[in-house]
């Protein structure tokens, strides 16, 4: 009895600092494209923040970032981890990726679709399809994950 006293009192007692502002509570963003998630529902993927993105992973493998800025428009959309050596045949079945501009001239594996493009969501969409059979021009495992990966076959 006593501990479920203390446990109703504490929770009280934190509820009392949210709302007075003694407590600040971080508020997540929305899920930008959330339909995006929905299309890799048979998936297990795993969600983080990364650069006010929301990055999506498949196992090791970033797929995905998601961006939606509303002050800095130009690369909003679906971002895709590729490399340039796929970069011509996913431009076959995406007409509207292009490069992303935040990083100038030089070209990464990052391709964008643009959020502005009459097709997005059925481009988006068939990214997803892609990821989901497991299309080798889609995702990559990042370099401190290589690394990290490397260290733990040496143990």
């Amino acid at each position: 009895m006593c501990k479920d006293y203390i446990l109703c009192a504490t929770r009280s007692i934190m509820g009392a600092m949210r709302e007075t502002g003694l407590f600040p509570v971080k508020r997540r963003k929305a899920v930008p494209y959330a339909f995006v998630l929905e299309g890799l529902d048979p998936l297990a993927i795993e969600t983080r923040s990364m650069f006010g993105c929301l990055a999506v992973y498949v196992g090791e493998k970033i797929v995905l970032l998601l961006r939606d800025r509303p002050k800095e428009t130009a690369d909003n959309g679906v971002w895709l981890a590729t490399t340039e050596e796929h970069h011509a045949s996913l431009r076959r079945d995406f007409p509207t990726m292009r490069s992303i501009q935040l990083f100038g001239k030089q070209v990464t594996g990052w391709q964008v679709l643009p959020s502005d493009a009459p097709d997005f969501e059925q481009a988006a969409l068939l990214a997803c399809e892609l990821i989901v059979a497991r299309d080798p021009r889609i995702g990559k495992v990042p370099k401190s994950r290589q690394k990290s990966a490397k260290k733990a076959s040496r143990s």
